[in-house]
């Protein structure tokens, strides 16, 4: 049987993760899915580095390439609006409070 070079690792990783778990070896987990060792070696090792930094509270950067003007998309318009206009009633009473108005 050929191994496979290629392969959407994320389809196949709650699999790998339950044989993990299952204590099955790396050569074993990569003749299941017909893969190299090696294949499984870094991507144990991609997914030991992700859950460290999750677990250290650091959020993995986005992929791809960013955005020209340098701004994030915008997710709602609807939202940002309705945070900006309750921030603006907070500020007012704010300022109503402190007698500043």
């Amino acid at each position: 049987m050929t191994k496979r070079r290629y392969t959407r690792m994320q389809e196949i990783e709650p699999e790998i993760i339950a044989m993990r778990e299952a204590g099955k070896t790396r050569q074993e987990i990569a003749d299941h899915f017909g893969l190299e060792k090696q294949q499984i070696i870094w991507w144990i090792t991609r997914y030991n580095r992700k859950r460290a930094k999750l677990s250290e509270g650091i959020m993995p950067k986005p992929k791809g390439r960013p955005r020209k003007d340098g701004q994030p998309p915008r997710a709602n318009e609807k939202s940002e609006l309705e945070r900006l206009r309750m921030e603006n009633k907070l500020l007012r009473d704010f300022l109503q409070f402190t007698e500043r108005m």
